[in-house]
């Protein structure tokens, strides 16, 4: 049975770091593409990155490039979001998904299954 299972959410003041990790069982890395997305109070949720089923690409919504940056350790079967420099802007739930195809799309049309979420909130 597929599961994720995310964690390293909290609290943390403006121009802070996080590190979010999403661990994967009954499913292996390679098996599809892992995409984070978030949502905030009263909004949708958006995609925020993915990374392809070879690892070899990534993928950023223009709010976070340049901050977030999403890597991976096969041995642990689990992937990283490190997101430094964080805004207020950045306060949410965010969600990892195991994704159908093995390329980096941010499309809900195409997720497999979702993790529970983690809570970031981003204020001094």
């Amino acid at each position: 049975q597929l599961q994720l299972v995310e964690s390293g959410g909290g609290l943390v003041q403006p121009g802070g770091s996080l590190r979010l990790s999403c661990a994967a069982s009954g499913f292996t890395l390679d098996d599809g593409a892992i995409g984070w997305f978030r949502q905030a109070p009263g909004k949708e949720r958006e995609g925020v990155s993915c990374i392809s089923s070879s690892g070899g690409s990534t993928n950023y919504a223009d709010s976070v490039k340049g901050r977030f940056t999403l890597s991976r350790y096969n041995a642990k079967n689990t992937v990283y979001l490190q997101m430094n420099s964080l805004k207020p802007e950045d306060t949410g739930v965010y969600y990892c998904a195991a994704m159908y195809g093995s390329s980096c799309r941010l499309r809900f049309s195409i997720v497999r299954s979702w993790g529970q979420g983690t809570q970031v909130t981003v204020s001094s």
